[in-house]
């Protein structure tokens, strides 16, 4: 009997090094770090998927991939360890080490495209994990099924420097120029890390790019060399989301994607529609002790406030003892904030040591946000 045919096959490109978050990716993959306390960033990706009604679902791993490995366990919490369809972890080829690493998500792609073909893939759903959105995938299936599309690239528009992203030129839903972290961009429009390709189209694509007798480190990012030569060569067009929309790579921009959510502005993690499904365990109801001050805060099952928090999310074990007080910071899980500390635009990680006294900038600008994690 042979294999099961899979006609649309998820790709998640989990394996970065996330050097720009650090230093909360030097001990975990940039998937695996903690959102709003009682998630992690891949589950964002992960129900995206499931409640899009995509059951083959791989993760191609690099960094730490043990550490991931773990908390995926198999993909039952995301409904995704079904017997001939689901969750399929494409491990590194050496190890924690950085030998035998992809040169770049392009390079990673055209690694595992033999096996994308193997199965029978038609359509191939491509996304990364760490960014913040609610994206019914469907949609976005359709649209590239109706166009005739060799490529749908997700795009959105931001008010922030688009320079540090894929910038988008469009003529209707026709893409007609991707610029990879231009210096000078020409729109606010970018792609937000999703694409849908056909994959006899992807085929051809690194056929022209990659030389004879190369593994493909020569394709590095694909907004460096895939996706441009596909816009000058084959049929790509844009689907154009609406709604919230972060990337999280970075620790400035990881704090202001918790300060929306406090406010209300940001991720929507209360739709009775779309929940978030997560592995990490359940806790206790939260305690808030008589003398508290809690004042527009996020509190997570399991924490014990005994002390004066303000805009900020208290995770899952965290403990601020009586006579401490915490001001717009992110404390991510079983962190004690002892009596007389005083916090203030902080990210604590999971079991980081907090002192007395205070931690933490004022006003802090870009690049100066306090981040506290455990000793190992």
């Amino acid at each position: 009997m042979g294999a099961m045919r899979n006609p649309l096959v998820a790709l998640v490109l989990a394996g970065g090094r996330g050097s720009r978050l650090t230093p909360l990716t030097d001990h975990q993959p940039k998937p695996a770090v903690a959102f709003a306390g009682s998630y992690r960033l891949i589950d964002i990706t992960l129900s995206n998927l499931t409640h899009s009604g995509i059951k083959s679902v791989w993760i191609a791993e690099q960094y730490r991939p043990n550490f991931l490995n773990r908390y995926l366990a198999g993909g039952r919490p995301w409904d995704l360890d079904g017997t001939l369809a689901g969750l399929r972890v494409l491990p590194p080829g050496e190890g924690d080490t950085e030998d035998g690493f992809s040169e770049g998500n392009g390079h990673a792609l055209y690694r595992h495209l033999d096996e994308v073909e193997a199965v029978g893939a038609e359509t191939l759903v491509v996304m990364s994990a760490d960014h913040l959105c609610q994206l019914d995938l469907r949609a976005v299936v359709s649209q590239h099924e109706r166009l005739g599309s060799d490529v749908t690239v997700v795009t959105t528009e931001i008010a922030e420097d688009p320079s540090r992203y894929g910038v988008i030129q469009r003529d209707g839903d026709r893409v007609t120029e991707y610029a990879y972290k231009p210096g000078s961009p020409k729109s606010q429009v970018i792609a937000t890390e999703v694409f849908v390709f056909r994959v006899p189209a992807l085929r051809a694509a690194c056929d022209a790019l990659v030389g004879d007798d190369s593994d493909g480190a020569e394709l590095g990012d694909y907004g460096e060399t895939i996706l441009p030569y596909m816009v000058e060569n084959a049929t790509v067009h844009a689907y154009r989301s609406g709604g919230y929309w972060r990337d999280v790579g970075t620790v400035d921009a990881y704090f202001q994607a918790h300060m929306e959510l406090i406010d209300g502005t940001g991720f929507n993690l209360y739709d009775p529609d779309w929940p978030i499904l997560s592995n990490l365990s359940t806790s206790t109801p939260a305690r808030i002790r008589p003398e508290a001050k809690v004042h527009n805060s996020l509190i997570c099952p399991g924490a014990d406030v005994a002390g004066e928090v303000t805009h900020s999310l208290i995770g899952p074990g965290v403990r601020v003892e009586r006579g401490a007080t915490v001001n717009r910071c992110v404390l991510t899980a079983d962190v004690v904030v002892p009596s007389g500390a005083h916090l203030e635009s902080v990210i604590a990680d999971t079991g980081a040591q907090v002192g007395a006294g205070r931690t933490g900038a004022t006003k802090p600008g870009p690049g100066n946000i306090t981040v506290l994690t455990a000793e190992l």
